[in-house]
């Protein structure tokens, strides 16, 4: 029981931390950044592939503005949420 309970909220910090990574590229994508630093690097292989999963299913693009990273935060959020009802239930 103690070991589900300690990989629920393992899980739960992954998905805050890959949150924070999303919101970060997101607001770094806003200022045009230089595509050879590492940091930025780094963002885009870490939330591109999941981008590009979420628009082969959904147009993301409306009016010029992507949505896939609103996308991936909401769902994100959805999962924590299952897993904190799952954790409480308990």
């Amino acid at each position: 029981m103690v070991f589900i309970v300690t990989v629920i909220q393992m899980l739960q910090m992954v998905i805050n931390l890959y949150i924070w990574v999303v919101i970060i590229a997101a607001l770094i994508s806003w200022v045009r950044p230089d595509p050879y630093n590492p940091i930025v690097q780094t963002l885009y292989r870490l939330t591109e592939p999941v981008y590009a999963y979420i628009r082969r299913y959904i147009p993301t693009v409306i009016g010029g503005i992507d949505l896939a990273p609103l996308i991936v935060i909401f769902g994100l959020q959805f999962i924590e949420l299952l897993l904190s009802n799952l954790l409480r239930s308990m």
